[in-house]
C-alpha cells in the first residue's frame, strides 16, 4: 500500500495569510498554495481543508527524499512547536510552486497567442470581405 504524507503550513506573506499544502506521494513532492486573506482560525483552516482539499490544484511533482522513521509522540510535539516558530516553506516546496507558476504562465501565453491569432484572422477576413464588396460595385 502506498503511503501519502501531507503537511499544511500557514504563514503571513504580506499582505495575506497563506497556506501551503505539501503532499509527498511515491517519493515525489507536489505543492498547492491557498490564500486566506485575514488570519484564519483553526476551525476555518479545518473547514477549508474539508471543503477544498480535493479541488486544490497541486504543482507538478518534484523528486524528494522521504525518511520513513518511527517517532516518539513527545518528539513530534516538540518538532511541531519548533516548526510553529519557523516561517515560510521549504526550498523543495518553493521549487514546486515555481514550476507550477511557470506552467500557468506558459498556458496563459498559449491562450493569449491563440486569441490574438484568431482576432488577426477575423480582421483579415473582414478586410477581404470589404474588398470584395468594393470591387462588386464596379
Amino acid at each position: 500500500m502506498d503511503k501519502v504524507n501531507g503537511k499544511l503550513t500557514v504563514y503571513f506573506e504580506e499582505p495575506f495569510w497563506v497556506g501551503v499544502f505539501e503532499r509527498i506521494e511515491d517519493g515525489k513532492l507536489s505543492v498547492a498554495k491557498a490564500t486566506f486573506g485575514a488570519e484564519p482560525k483553526d476551525y476555518e483552516v479545518q473547514e477549508y481543508i474539508q471543503k477544498y482539499y480535493f479541488s486544490l490544484k497541486f504543482s507538478p511533482a518534484v523528486e524528494t527524499i522521504v525518511k520513513d522513521i518511527k517517532r516518539n509522540p513527545k518528539r513530534m510535539q516538540r518538532e511541531a512547536k519548533k516548526q510553529m516558530l519557523e516561517t515560510g516553506i521549504g526550498t523543495k516546496s518553493q521549487q514546486a510552486l515555481k514550476l507550477q507558476q511557470e506552467q500557468n504562465r506558459q498556458e496563459h501565453k498559449e491562450r493569449s497567442r491563440k486569441k490574438k491569432e484568431a482576432e488577426e484572422q477575423r480582421m483579415f477576413e473582414l478586410k477581404q470581405q470589404k474588398k470584395r464588396e468594393k470591387h462588386k460595385g464596379h
